[in-house]
């Protein structure tokens, strides 16, 4: 299947290269979806869930001019500001963003940088980032990209209880992908997180444009926080041999204010809980920066402020999906206690297109100070579901599905908080699993084993 899957992408992407370039077969558009629905075989539920069957591939145009701006996004930086980025064709476009509380009057405005990069034979366009602010919570702000083109708004989190997260990992860009983006974004929320496969690209860069523009609607109107995947590396020996040189240039994220020496790991605070991005693909030995930085970060935060600590990574530390298996093992191996003894409270990781929820853990066996580790690669990618898992179900796993959908994480209070799993079935979302947990934080029988340490911040560098 996964030499079938390779196929049709590769074929995908050769169209989609003859019609990027050859405007008199745009016609070509149309034959798409019939050529991949007539091509991939669908994916069949097994048991009581009749699923629906596969869909195919999304490319999405570009239908601007080329000195407006397309894959916008936006992302949390620091102390009341954000990043907007996004793309141009026309390199003579300024690295500004005009911004305001009202449609079409802009008081504020903010000049960034701007960068671009070469794989092989493409060259990428204009990457603009610029960091706005400081901004108002729970304000809607509109903002134009480059002073021209058309008007974007988004709206800043708020810092009061509650706040609400949509999480989903292994997005890509297929039908289900449109569905899943559909449901996140029928319901509010605050901020979203990806644990990592964004674009599923795969060296084949044009992708990395069509996925910037089909996020571009929900991307540009509320935070989008992600960490890195194995789809994001691109590593090809001798040319690109340190790999994410696209995921680098266009999804930037705030490592510098956390401490981090790398943008494939980070951290971050939003109402009360402070968010940790870590990187599979990596180095996270204990010889390694990246697990320095993690016991620094981890020894900083204090619960008195931000009393949920919730991780993000890719590939899964617990699985029972035969997918994947033991892929997460040596990072788990290596980082596993120092998330156990500041009493992490949820762990999220992508890899496996499947849903699993796993009772709190610590070194394979239940423990109530252990965090509760949640697998959610199910976003829509065009590798499709991982259908088979261990049996009998481990006693740790909860609940296990193999379907596309997402998750939303509700933090109600320093206490208390709800998990939802929704599950796309045909045009509507169904909630399939969900749970209300409390915080370890919060827990006289979990104190935390590390020193906590108080480092004044402030200004553009909090988070």
């Amino acid at each position: 299947m996964q030499h079938i899957a390779f196929i049709h992408t590769s074929l995908l992407f050769i169209l989609f290269i003859l019609v990027s370039y050859t405007p008199t077969m745009s016609k070509l558009l149309f034959l798409l979806p019939l050529f991949f629905f007539l091509f991939l075989r669908p994916h069949h539920a097994a048991e009581d869930f009749v699923r629906q069957p596969a869909r195919p591939l999304i490319l999405t145009p570009h239908n601007r001019p080329q000195s407006h701006p397309q894959q916008v996004h936006v992302s949390l930086v620091g102390n009341n500001y954000m990043k907007v980025s996004w793309v141009t064709d026309e390199s003579g476009v300024p690295s500004t963003v005009d911004y305001g509380k009202r449609p079409g009057i802009y008081d504020s405005s903010a000049t960034g940088e701007h960068t671009s990069y070469r794989y092989f034979f493409y060259t990428s366009g204009k990457i603009h980032h610029v960091t706005i602010g400081p901004l108002d919570p729970a304000t809607t702000y509109y903002y134009r990209c480059g002073g021209s083109g058309p008007e974007f708004n988004f709206r800043t989190p708020t810092v009061t209880y509650p706040i609400e997260f949509a999480i989903a990992g292994d997005l890509g860009q297929t039908e289900w992908t449109n569905t899943t983006l559909e449901h996140i974004n029928a319901t509010d929320y605050d901020v979203l997180l990806l644990p990592g496969d964004l674009s599923y690209a795969d060296t084949q860069q044009p992708l990395w444009d069509s996925f910037g523009r089909l996020v571009e609607p929900y991307a540009s109107r509320r935070p989008w926080m992600v960490t890195q995947g194995n789809h994001e590396q691109e590593i090809f020996p001798l040319f690109y041999p340190n790999g994410f040189k696209a995921y680098n240039s266009r999804w930037p994220m705030p490592y510098k204010e956390s401490g981090s020496k790398s943008n494939l790991y980070y951290s971050f605070d939003v109402v009360g809980t402070h968010i940790i991005m870590l990187g599979s693909y990596a180095d996270f030995g204990t010889d390694s920066d990246q697990y320095k930085w993690l016991a620094n970060d981890l020894a900083k935060v204090d619960r008195s402020r931000t009393p949920w600590v919730v991780v993000l990574l890719h590939a899964p530390w617990y699985n029972s999906n035969l997918a994947h298996q033991g892929e997460g093992e040596s990072m788990r191996v290596a980082m596993e206690e120092m998330l156990y003894n500041s009493r992490v409270d949820l762990v999220f990781s992508g890899h496996v297109h499947a849903y699993e929820r796993f009772t709190r853990v610590y070194d394979n066996n239940a423990d109530p100070c252990g965090p509760i580790y949640i697998t959610i690669g199910d976003g829509g990618n065009r590798e499709g579901l991982a259908m088979l898992y261990k049996e009998p179900k481990p006693a740790i796993s909860l609940f296990r599905e193999a379907s596309f959908g997402h998750g939303r994480l509700r933090i109600m209070n320093h206490t208390h908080a709800h998990w939802s799993w929704n599950r796309n079935d045909d045009s509507f979302s169904t909630e399939a699993d969900e749970i209300w947990l409390e915080s370890l934080g919060s827990s006289p029988s979990c104190t935390p084993k590390i020193q906590q340490k108080m480092e004044p911040t402030s200004g553009k560098d909090e988070l």
